[in-house]
């Protein structure tokens, strides 16, 4: 079968899995003129374009181009199974959030006058929204009350309004992590929700609070104002402190 036909089948099987060929040529940022050459088997797109296109679909050139009937490589980690899971999982919409650099606060069990901070990146490539959550313990906490701590990397989405932010701790235990938010009411732009954290006696669900940090920001800024602060610190975002002493 000719390039161009291979090409054609495989985007027509890749774009069967969106919502529309429109949703895929915005998260192309490509022309519906374009985009139509290639499903129709008119053209091959350059080097470039492939790349992209790629990237969005998140496969190897390779499965661009290859003969339809061939079957697919086998995984060297995922069984098919995983493999639909996670598909399915990040499939879109993409959640309404930026990427950029977020502190998340989260409720300390039995301890209403503290919170943690942690910061979160979050990275957009085209409908996926990707994020790693750092979180480090202040000196004075490491015995008992809530655990926190971790190393996270996962995947956002978007269903029914909620943004879940889902991950692996690659620290430590690696436990699953899961922080379901949606935009609060207000004027000011803040996520509030409930988050899964562990605890000496075992799992707990808690409240969590996500803002973004919009001044200019280095890493290592962010990483040192990561830990345990008190509601009553006046360095403390007022507005998050105040969602916190009203429950």
């Amino acid at each position: 079968m000719p390039i161009r036909k291979n090409l054609a089948a495989n985007l027509r099987r890749l774009v069967s899995g969106h919502a529309s060929v429109a949703a895929v040529c915005r998260g192309l940022n490509m022309s519906r003129t374009q985009f139509e050459r290639y499903l129709q088997g008119k053209s091959v797109p350059n080097r470039a374009t492939a790349k992209l296109i790629c990237a969005y679909f998140r496969i190897d050139e390779d499965e661009l181009y290859r003969a339809p009937e061939a079957p697919a490589p086998a995984h060297p980690t995922l069984l098919p199974i995983h493999q639909r899971l996670y598909e399915n999982m990040v499939r879109g919409p993409a959640p309404a959030v930026a990427g950029g650099t977020y502190f998340t606060y989260f409720a300390v069990p039995d301890r209403p006058d503290l919170v943690m901070r942690s910061v979160t990146f979050v990275r957009r490539e085209a409908e996926l929204v990707t994020f790693r959550r750092v979180t480090r313990w202040a000196e004075g906490h490491r015995q008992g009350g809530a655990r926190a701590p971790g190393w996270h990397y996962g995947v956002a989405i978007s269903r029914l309004n909620w943004i879940y932010f889902a991950g692996i701790n690659r620290r430590q235990t690696g436990e699953p992590s899961i922080v379901a938010v949606q935009w609060a009411p207000f004027s000011e732009p803040v996520l509030v929700g409930n988050a899964f954290i562990l605890t000496h006696a075992g799992p707990v669900s808690v409240k969590v609070i996500m803002r973004q940090e919009v001044r200019r920001i280095s890493l290592r800024q962010a990483l040192q104002m990561s830990g345990i602060v008190s509601l009553d610190d006046p360095r403390l975002d007022q507005l998050v402190a105040s969602l916190f002493r009203e429950g």
